[in-house]
């Protein structure tokens, strides 16, 4: 053979043999991850071929699906009240990255999570049944919390202290989810939410953390009591007042300057929210043994999911004393979400442990039948000891019948809380955030709650945000729903 035509003839074959190895990478190495690119519109037209799973509460779809006209993708998504389960549910876009539930179980929702494959469908390629993700979300509580917040700023997070289960996460002002599910309108929807400056898209209950003021006291009373400082909340405390801050010449005042304040006990002070004996507890213990019990309530946690994930409640380091001082009122770098301080009540009601908090019940195949039970899947951890817990519960109770808190007051339920009043921009110049964290136990059925109330902006003047007269009636109502 022609030496010249044997070399073409071998470059061919050699051309030939990478040909067939990059198709054979391509089909087998690179495939799957091609097959999963965002940009693939393959996936995207797969997804809406057909109805998605749903969301359920209390045994009914809160979502569902609905056939489209004149476009490649079959099927949108539709939701139910969806401004009062906005920030349960989030949203599934034919345009954008889906959120909450809708983008944690975006794979069991569209039938491609493998716990929902037969063998038949692994040997097939066919994609399976779509599963449906059962919240623990009461309605009723939902509903109080969505109402009482009206057309403030705010969020709410109601708990089961004895099981986890998260009753009700509620943000306002809200959207409607169903204005970003259509791939045609999706953008013009996304671009007014997002230049919106109340921020509905926010979740304020899981993913807001702001300063939460006096209500951080409990913690303070905690590591106080936890750490032998003070056998019981009435015992008077060494409080002076007006107190100075450590290498300040600046008092930290009361927000009553005639409460009695000088030496209280614990008790006393959480009902006038004394901040000389919070601020001056805390210098007392150091900012480590106040982190160490913020951190047992949940603090500094950067995996917090419920199953999303909440952002980090911040207890911070590397304070001075004064700094210290500051943190023992709520302020400084302190921050918390509202999910973070009902997680703290929740504790103390239910004797100083705490049941890892959730709002998936379970998730089911296309038959119903379960494929992960969360409600048997808890954690429970100790974070004070019961009597610290009985202690505080009695504080807590006079705040509201005696204190602070009596906006909080229920007929024939027991309930304890404590408000706070966060400062808020440079020389507090902006209006302050108004905070209540509570449980309540009915005195003739025996049920239990526990509900964090935050309200960042109202039309209220500044001189009447408080806690008590904000956020306390909205847990209040939340109790209310929760306790019937």
């Amino acid at each position: 053979m022609n030496k010249t035509i044997r070399r073409a003839s071998v470059f061919a074959l050699l051309l030939v043999l990478a040909l067939l190895v990059r198709a054979t990478w391509l089909q087998y190495y690179d495939g799957q991850a091609l097959a999963d690119d965002n940009h693939n519109r393959r996936n995207v037209i797969a997804t809406y071929s057909r109805p998605l799973g749903n969301i359920i509460v209390a045994g009914e779809a809160i979502t569902g699906s609905t056939r489209t006209k004149g476009s490649d993708l079959a099927y949108k998504r539709t939701y139910t009240d969806g401004r009062l389960y906005a920030a349960v549910t989030g949203y599934a876009s034919q345009a954008y990255a889906p959120t909450q539930l809708e983008g944690i179980y975006t794979d069991l929702l569209n039938g491609t999570d493998n716990q929902l494959k037969t063998v038949m469908d692994t040997v097939t390629g066919r994609r399976a049944d779509p599963g449906d993700v059962v919240t623990t979300i009461d309605p009723a509580v939902q509903k109080a919390g969505y109402r009482a917040l009206g057309g403030t700023k705010g969020a709410a997070v109601a708990l089961d202290p004895k099981t986890g289960k998260i009753l009700a996460v509620v943000s306002t002002p809200s959207y409607d989810p169903s204005t970003l599910t259509d791939a045609g309108t999706a953008g013009t929807a996304w671009q007014r939410l997002n230049a919106d400056k109340d921020k509905p898209l926010t979740n304020r209950a899981l993913r807001q953390p702001l300063p939460p003021g006096s209500t951080f006291k409990l913690v303070v009373a905690a590591a106080a009591l936890e750490d032998g400082l003070y056998e019981n909340v009435d015992e008077p405390t060494d409080s002076p007042q007006p107190y100075i801050m450590p290498g300040t010449v600046r008092e930290l005042p009361n927000e009553s300057k005639s409460a009695p304040c000088r030496n209280a006990s614990l008790r006393v002070a959480l009902r006038y929210s004394c901040n000389n004996v919070f601020g001056h507890l805390a210098v007392q213990l150091g900012q480590d043994k106040v982190r160490a019990m913020a951190e047992k309530f949940g603090f500094n946690d950067e995996e917090q999911d419920v199953p999303v994930r909440a952002y980090p409640s911040v207890y911070p380091s590397g304070m001075d004393k004064s700094q210290t001082a500051l943190s023992g009122i709520g302020q400084f770098n302190v921050t918390a979400t509202p999910l973070q301080m009902a997680m703290v009540s929740a504790a103390i009601a239910n004797g100083g442990k705490l049941v890892s908090p959730h709002m998936v019940a379970r998730i089911t195949d296309g038959g119903g039948d379960v494929l992960k039970d969360y409600d048997d899947d808890t954690d429970t951890k100790e974070i004070i000891g019961s009597r610290t817990a009985e202690q505080l519960r009695s504080a807590m109770e006079t705040v509201v019948k005696d204190g602070t808190g009596t906006n909080a007051l229920i007929d024939g339920v027991t309930v304890g809380g404590k408000t706070g009043t966060a400062q808020h921009g440079e020389n507090n110049d902006k209006s302050p955030y108004a905070w209540f964290t509570s449980y309540g136990k009915s005195d003739g059925n025996g049920r239990e709650v526990a509900v964090a109330v935050m309200v960042e902006q109202s039309d209220a003047a500044r001189s009447e945000v408080s806690g008590n007269g904000l956020a306390a009636p909205v847990a209040k109502a939340m109790m209310q729903a929760a306790l019937k």
